[in-house]
């Protein structure tokens, strides 16, 4: 019968392609048996069929892909420990799909301090095993990619290692020590900061597991180069008591780049920040953000302090920590404040916490590269009347923004 080959051995390609190429595969069969009606029907309908089996093998991997911190051997079967990605395209794609799997889970667990990992994964069926001619994604391939060598891919290995934690250590040297109250716990829980970097026994192995977050949490992430010599570390890890013993769990990390500005000074900028989520909304990151800052500013070879394509977040959350380190200013003293805003406000800021003149720096670059009337010209660009829209916009999210940090500064 012609065209039942191409019916019966299609190859799909990946996520929702497959159901395509079926399709397609399907409706050129059809054409080539046109004039046998009954074999047309019979095709239309198979396909349609076919179309809603495969649909059920296609599966979300925001949701498939779940995360967990471990520090007792009872959070592996405990789900409120469990935690999802909030992106995976960049191991799966645009539409963060995977195709031949039914129930499927991708397990990633994590000892909670020195990030030993677990990964496995478990599905109830798998589309192989009930079509012959359709290959179900290689799931485990593209994990692999990311996670680096040495995992554990069964539950007694991981336990054994869970019992190691005892002598996992913090990295570095301790920055700051402050504490959170537990309203659970009834307790306050201590917090510690570190800063790392290479040389540190042990700590190369440990950011690249520790790194593998990025990929979930930060929407273009990607891997740093470890071996440039300019990157440093800034960890946050919690104190807890497991039989008596203290052990420490990882809460998030910073990492900052430290360019090079001529004749005898450096540029920190920020490129990486992540809370774990099981610690979001504790304000960590606040106290990561002020540690590291105070971490530079006392440093006379350091210019001023920037970031890399931040965040909407991470805007609010430096806005937050300047705000609150102007406060020990002397221009920002409350008789100052009562006076009104003022230039040497500014000059203070910029000079005493190094913030990056960045606005102003771009456009005086303009002003040297371009001719007058082509400054002119860039800068009329935008319609008058647009530009007030946009700046009204900007100006009442700029002030919600503010309101926002006032009254955090107030709780605090």
């Amino acid at each position: 019968m012609v065209g039942s080959t191409s019916l019966w051995c299609v190859h799909f390609r990946a996520g929702s392609a497959r159901v395509d190429s079926f399709s397609s595969a399907a409706s050129a069969c059809c054409t080539e048996m046109a004039g046998f009606g009954a074999v047309e029907k019979f095709l239309v309908e198979y396909k349609s069929a076919m179309e809603k089996k495969l649909a059920e093998y296609k599966c979300n991997t925001n949701e498939a892909i779940q995360l967990k911190l471990v520090r007792f051997a009872e959070d592996l079967d405990n789900d409120s420990t469990t935690f999802n990605p909030e992106y995976s395209h960049q191991i799966f794609g645009d539409d963060e799909t995977v195709f031949g799997y039914k129930g499927l889970k991708i397990i990633l667990y994590y000892n909670a301090g020195n990030l030993s990992t677990l990964f496995r994964i478990e599905y109830a069926s798998k589309v192989s095993e009930n079509f012959d001619c359709v290959e179900a994604d290689d799931v485990e391939s593209k994990i692999r990619e990311i996670i680096p060598p040495g995992f554990c891919t069964n539950t007694d290995d991981f336990i054994s290692l869970l019992e190691k934690e005892v002598n996992f250590k913090p990295f570095g040297t301790l920055l700051h020590t402050y504490s959170v109250h537990n309203k659970e716990a009834g307790e306050n829980i201590t917090y510690e900061i570190y800063k790392a970097d290479m040389t540190c026994t042990g700590f190369r192995e440990y950011h690249e597991r520790l790194q593998t977050f990025l990929m979930w949490f930060i929407e273009t992430a990607s891997f740093i180069d470890v071996d440039d010599e300019r990157w440093n570390y800034f960890l946050v890890f919690e104190k807890y008591n497991k039989d008596g013993a203290t052990l420490f769990a990882t809460v998030g990390y910073m990492t900052v780049y430290n360019y090079y500005v001529y004749p005898d000074k450096t540029r920190p900028r920020v490129s990486q920040m992540l809370i774990l989520p099981p610690f979001q909304g504790e304000g960590h990151g606040a106290q990561l953000f002020e540690t590291v800052h105070r971490y530079y500013i006392s440093s006379p070879v350091v210019l001023d302090i920037t970031a890399e394509d931040p965040s909407e977040n991470y805007v609010k959350l430096r806005d937050f920590v300047l705000v609150k380190l102007c406060q020990d200013l002397p221009c920002f003293s409350p008789d100052k404040l009562m006076q009104g805003f003022s230039q040497d406000m500014v000059t203070e800021a910029q000079q005493k916490l190094k913030i990056n003149k960045k606005k102003q720096r771009d456009l005086a670059k303009m002003r040297r590269c371009l001719r007058p009337e082509e400054l002119t010209n860039q800068m009329n660009q935008i319609d008058i009347s647009m530009q007030h829209e946009q700046l009204e916009e900007s100006f009442q999210q700029l002030v919600s923004d503010y309101r926002r940090i006032i009254e955090r500064l107030a709780q605090a």
